[in-house]
């Protein structure tokens, strides 16, 4: 059996700490809330809330639009749905998206680590969204939903990271705000770190092992200091 000493002894190991983006280093949800309701004017429904919109989120936007005219009951096409989202959020990428409180000073903090970034969010999203928050300057590699053939919680993007940089899956750690995250590290074979400031409610993290509050407290573990 695995034990907290166990655990502890192995993210010492950490050479590597891999973050996602949407709800664990940057608040998009409001820039995806509004992208989401001018894609599904046309279909008359009732605007999804910010709240309905994080729980939405975390699969890739096609996944999105499926599970979102599953529960509004509505028969449309997901690629004319996904096309009206990507033209707009596009447009609108960072109106009010921001890094999460403690986000930039930790990452900066953290300078003695080589970091990653591995969103299902698509690639050209995610790449602008880190260069127009001036937050790609603190990673080696910028993975997106369509980087490689599978998404999280398929361990294949973390593997494509851990492979390009040359590290050892036990030398890793994966920080992220949902059950994909914390599911994509464990087949991966590396340590896991469940944030709950982010768009999944700790519920969803319970398999996670870490859990922090706040994006500061990766310091405070006391885990992955150099």
């Amino acid at each position: 059996m695995t034990t907290l000493s166990d655990i502890r002894k192995a993210m010492l190991k950490t050479k590597l700490i891999i973050f996602d983006l949407d709800g664990t280093l940057v608040d998009t949800s409001v820039d995806i809330c509004n992208a989401i309701n001018y894609a599904v004017e046309p279909l008359n429904v009732q605007p999804v809330s910010i709240e309905e919109t994080k729980f939405l989120v975390g699969e890739g936007i096609t996944k999105l639009f499926e599970k979102l005219l599953l529960q509004k009951n509505k028969n449309s096409s997901c690629v004319e749905l996904v096309e009206r989202f990507s033209e707009y959020y596009s447009a609108h990428l960072i109106d009010f998206s921001v890094p999460y409180a403690g986000a930039v000073e930790t990452l900066e903090s953290l300078s003695g680590f080589r970091k990653a970034v591995v969103s299902n969010k698509r690639e050209s999203f995610t790449l602008r969204i880190m260069n127009e928050l001036n937050l790609s300057r603190f990673f080696e590699v910028i993975v997106g939903g369509d980087t490689v053939s599978s998404k999280k919680p398929s361990p294949e993007p973390l593997n494509y990271v851990l492979s390009k940089l040359r590290i050892l899956p036990d030398e890793a750690v994966i920080v992220g705000d949902s059950n994909y995250d914390i599911d994509a590290g464990k087949d991966a074979g590396m340590g896991t770190v469940g944030v709950t400031y982010g768009f999944r409610s700790i519920d969803y993290l319970q398999d996670a092992d870490f859990i922090i509050d706040s994006i500061v407290e990766l310091n405070s573990l006391g885990l992955l200091t150099k």
